[in-house]
């Protein structure tokens, strides 16, 4: 099959890396040259968002796919209508893509979500008592374009775009369910990850899975996946983002139609990988298993601050000593504050040595510009 993907980065890089075990060709569409999948695919240089360049780069593949929301859905519809397959269809992306639309889908498919108020940018006034979350409509990704809101003095740094406000949740718990259908109707979901954030770069900091949830939270999870795969009405790889409160009830924070962050540790610590699953579901083959090793757990490796330039490893050596810890690294040359730039997999017998062994590579590896 002729498999093109919108979007060159390291999730793309990733799928690529799984599949090609399989006899395929890939190609990848991305306005950077020096992207992660530049050198591992037929590679188009183009603007993801630019309807003429989609159409094109499309028009000759049996499947298009993306590694990254924020492309032209329009075209990806307009390719449907001329016969070429899209996973996942044009109609969730344009959902996903717009955090207002998102919001709205939720609401009209009974999955429970934090309580919002849409602002369209005119002078209407704000109902929403503060604290509350604002996140921009389009744009946002990877901890931006989301902001809080805490007190009154924080009133004057209100975006003044489209936007969502949301209400603050009391987290106890950030958690990822990743659920995948195929266009057979076949569903597997991969189990329940726990999100550890870095506070200061709004970013994944651990992952850890199993998450360490009740039988009941299970069972919230699992009704909304059910929910959300047939309310989605579409083949694909989809991860949810859930927020648990301290009141022990789950709530969807938001959703990506696409591989993610969250899931990057089954490549080591389940029985297939979300790459894995994420070939079988745009080729429409049986979906893998996706039992769990023991304990298994990720670190992203992210740009230090005040470090830009050709990027070095500090430490790396040290963390390639050690055992059952699997280093993935994203084909970057340039680091920025903040950039992902690979991330460490790590297993354990138990959530504590998962835990301890996630620190100590923590303080051992550091990403600076040489």
């Amino acid at each position: 099959m002729k498999i093109g993907i919108l979007g060159g980065g390291q999730l793309g890089r990733m799928f690529i890396q799984e599949a090609l075990k399989y006899d395929d060709e890939f190609y990848v569409l991305d306005p950077n040259p020096e992207c992660s999948c530049a050198n591992i695919s037929h590679f188009t240089r183009g603007d993801f968002n630019d309807y003429d360049t989609v159409l094109e780069f499309g028009r000759d593949k049996d499947v298009v796919t993306i590694e990254i929301e924020h492309v032209n859905a329009n075209a990806l519809e307009e390719l449907e209508n001329q016969g070429v397959k899209v996973v996942p269809n044009s109609k969730i992306i344009k959902i996903i893509q717009q955090k207002i639309l998102q919001k709205q889908f939720y609401e009209e498919n009974r999955l429970p979500s934090p309580e919002f108020e849409i602002m369209d940018g005119s002078e209407d006034e704000i109902k929403i008592q503060i604290p509350f979350v604002q996140k921009l409509n389009t744009g946002g990704y990877d901890g931006k374009g989301v902001q809080l809101l805490r007190s009154n003095d924080d009133w004057r740094n209100l975006w003044t775009q489209e936007s969502v406000l949301e209400n603050l949740v009391d987290i106890d718990k950030e958690l990822s369910v990743i659920v995948a259908k195929n266009e057979s109707g076949e569903i597997k979901t991969f189990p329940v990850t726990e999100m550890v954030a870095d506070p200061k770069l709004n970013l994944l900091d651990f992952n850890i899975c199993p998450a360490d949830i009740s039988d009941e939270t299970q069972k919230q999870i699992d009704v909304i996946a059910k929910q959300f795969i047939k309310s989605a009405d579409s083949a694909g790889l989809f991860a949810i983002e859930l927020f648990l409160d301290k009141n022990g009830k789950v709530w969807v924070n938001e959703t990506a139609p696409r591989l993610h962050n969250s899931g990057h540790q089954s490549q080591e610590g389940n029985a297939n990988s979300q790459f894995e699953q994420f070939y079988r579901v745009v080729t429409n083959s049986p979906l893998a298993d996706t039992d769990a090793f023991g304990f298994s757990g990720m670190l992203n490796l992210v740009g230090e601050e005040n470090h830009s330039g050709k990027v070095k490893y500090q430490g790396l050596e040290e963390v390639l000593k050690l055992p059952k810890t699997y280093v993935h690294l994203y084909g970057k040359t340039e680091t920025k504050p903040g950039r992902k730039m690979g991330h460490i997999n790590v297993l354990a017998n138990s959530r504590e040595e998962l835990m301890q062994k996630l620190i100590n590579i923590k303080s051992l590896v550091n990403v600076i510009a040489e």
